[in-house]
């Protein structure tokens, strides 16, 4: 899956949401000044800057699979113990941090059980989202449903694990968190025009971009012309809904 990326490529397609969601998740886990956290699945480090701007950077660590992101998030967050690896084999003690945080990360886990039970290993509280591909209230829906409009046949991202409602409260279950509480979080992103929307999808981000990149040039303008017929020519806003898990590990 396309996230060995540049960090830039990343922001322009994703971090429009994912920066305002960052700031959601940390205000509903109510991070305070004194406690140690970690970001699981930090990419270039929204989450973790948010983190730092409450905690200081000796309080947080952060980690991701990604060697560029990991770059970014280093770069973008001095002082910050930023690690390469993967949710499933955390780094780091038993209990080591009194909150940690996974924002858009469950669904892409190999095995989110084993992720989500990692993360409540080494933490007390634990956040999650993920977005709410399984519906119209998506970030990408527009993108899927106009690829779908052209191939009904094409794998969009509704079956990602947790994307549905409910699912990822159930993997916060089976993973053996406690006191499992569910929500939803809801950021609007604006754009000045359909072009400012699209560009970021042929950046080869994510499964959404790796569709584009898997298509011949009249395929992937016919996509376009039907995302255009889709949306707005001139300014609007994209409200995107996100499944968020807050529990104690």
């Amino acid at each position: 899956m396309a996230f060995d990326v540049a960090s830039d490529a990343y922001g322009r397609f994703m971090g429009r949401y994912s920066e305002p969601l960052a700031d959601r998740l940390v205000e509903r886990a109510g991070v305070r000044r004194g406690q140690r956290a970690l970001d699981v699945g930090c990419g270039p480090g929204a989450l973790t800057a948010r983190l730092v701007d409450r905690l200081g950077p000796g309080q947080v660590s952060a980690l991701d699979p990604s060697p560029p992101f990991v770059a970014a998030a280093r770069e973008r967050c001095r002082g910050v113990d930023v690690r390469e690896g993967r949710a499933e084999e955390l780094p780091f003690d038993d209990g080591a941090f009194d909150v940690v945080l996974a924002n858009l990360v469950v669904h892409f886990m190999s095995d989110p059980v084993v992720g989500l039970r990692e993360i409540g290993r080494v933490g007390g509280l634990v956040g999650a989202t993920v977005w709410n591909h399984a519906t119209a209230a998506g970030p990408l829906s527009t993108f899927w449903q106009a690829a779908k409009d052209l191939d009904p046949d094409v794998a969009d991202e509704a079956a990602l694990p947790g994307t549905g409602e409910g699912d990822l409260g159930d993997l916060a279950r089976a993973a053996g968190l406690r006191g499992v509480v569910e929500d939803t979080i809801t950021v609007a992103v604006p754009y000045a025009s359909f072009e400012e929307w699209w560009e970021p999808y042929t950046l080869g981000v994510g499964p959404a971009g790796d569709h584009v990149r898997s298509l011949d040039d009249p395929a992937r303008e016919a996509l376009r012309r039907r995302c255009a017929e889709l949306l707005p020519a001139g300014p609007f806003s994209v409200d995107a809904t996100a499944w968020m898990v807050l529990a104690r590990g």
